[in-house]
Parts: structure tokens; C-alpha cells; sequence
């Protein structure tokens, strides 16, 4: 049975997807952007709106039942190229060795965002 994993203070969009969906034990993360609660870009430098888009990932993980320890893959947006030492620089804040398995993606965004994020992870163990 497929889950639809949703709180009050879920990150969401105006567009027409699911925070993130869960089959089992995987936990698929749609894009998660620089936005606020109510889906609004919030524009701001690149590690304002990639620490922000994280924070929102973190939030989606842990309606799922998961968190970051739990990421078996990543996907990453960024806008531009000379961002990609920064971008490095603050995934380590998030995530540490082993890392899990990450695609990066440079020029595909619009004008509006200068980073994205989606994942998969699997469920926290239950205790």
C-alpha cells in the first residue's frame, strides 16, 4: 500500500505532487526548494536557499519516519557551476562518510531557484 506521509508543517508546494510517498520501507522525497510553509520561494543567496531547501528535506524525512542517517541517495540541483565547492562544502554539514549514493545536476533550474533536492531514504527502525 502506497503512504502519503503529510503534517500541518510539511513543506508543500502550489504545484501538483506529494511531499514524499512510501511504499514499505522506502521513503521517496519530491524536490524540496527554497520555500516556506506555504510553498512561497524564499530567494536568497545560495546557502541560504540550499540550507533551507535541506531543512525542508529534514522536515518531509521526519513525517516519513526517517531522517538523514537514513538517505540511501540523493539528487541535487544546482543552479550554477561555481557554486559546486560551496554546495560540497555545506552537504558534509548534513551528511558524513558513508555518504550515500548523490547525482548533481548543474544549469537546469529556472530563473526563481538556485538549488533543489530530492531523495530516497528507508524508514527508521522501530524500537
Amino acid at each position: 500500500m502506497i503512504e502519503y506521509p503529510s503534517e500541518p508543517d510539511t513543506p508543500r508546494s502550489h504545484l501538483p505532487f506529494s511531499p514524499s510517498t512510501k511504499f514499505g520501507d522506502l521513503i521517496f522525497v519530491s524536490g524540496q526548494a527554497s520555500v516556506d510553509a506555504t510553498g512561497k520561494i524564499i530567494s536568497e543567496d545560495f546557502e541560504g536557499e540550499m540550507r533551507r531547501s535541506m531543512e525542508n528535506m529534514r522536515k518531509v524525512l521526519e513525517t516519513a519516519g526517517s531522517d538523514f542517517q537514513h538517505v540511501l541517495q540523493t539528487r541535487n540541483y544546482v543552479q550554477d557551476p561555481a557554486d559546486i565547492p560551496l554546495f560540497n562544502k555545506l552537504y558534509r554539514e548534513y551528511f558524513s562518510e558513508p555518504f550515500p549514493a548523490r547525482t548533481t545536476i548543474t544549469n537546469c533550474l529556472g530563473a526563481a531557484l538556485r538549488y533543489e533536492v530530492e531523495c530516497i531514504a528507508i524508514a527508521k527502525p522501530k524500537i
